[in-house]
């Protein structure tokens, strides 16, 4: 018979709480390369809370309520996907939401030397989190929100960087 306390006896292990994990953006608009991200890491944790940027640093073609409705309805198949907003630092949302990930794409050595250096800050200021960096599927790994409003503004067909209703709103947007 075992030892009390020993790997063998079944109350050894207390159940683990399901791991939250936050995935931070713009999302101006998403792209199939962020929904393939999304759709991984929703197998990998508990439940991923995509959190879209109000983005006061930058210039939105799409105004926080189009994105994070357009968010909404590409990740609604997604059980334990939620979408929220946030504002200021990305620290405060994850802890808020008691995540211990922070998903991060990675598409290029040009985003992982950026993407480090906020992973390197975030574990700074929220220890607790940890930085995870996916890469996204081959067929997805140029796929940029800013590529795509620039090929679409120039009238270029986006259609395969983008999912359905998210093309549709972009056409939407810029015949206004």
């Amino acid at each position: 018979m075992p030892a009390s306390g020993s790997l063998a006896t079944p109350t050894a292990f207390a159940m683990p709480q399901p791991v939250i994990a936050i995935f931070p953006g713009t999302f101006d608009p998403i792209t199939l390369g962020h929904q393939d991200l999304i759709r991984r890491a929703s197998r990998l944790f508990g439940a991923v809370v995509v959190a879209v940027a109000v983005a006061h640093h930058k210039k939105t073609m799409f105004s926080l309520e189009e994105r994070l409705e357009m968010v909404h309805e590409v990740v609604a198949p997604l059980g334990n996907v939620q979408v929220e907003s946030f504002a200021g630092l990305v620290r405060d949302f994850a802890v808020s939401h008691g995540a211990r990930a922070m998903v991060r794409g990675v598409r290029s050595v040009t985003d992982f030397d950026y993407e480090a250096q906020l992973a390197g800050m975030n574990k700074a200021l929220a220890p607790q989190v940890e930085t995870v960096f996916l890469t996204p599927d081959s067929r997805f790994q140029f796929i940029s929100s800013t590529l795509v409003r620039e090929i679409a503004t120039l009238q270029g067909d986006v259609r395969s960087f983008v999912a359905p209703v998210v093309h549709t709103r972009l056409m939407e947007k810029l015949s206004t």
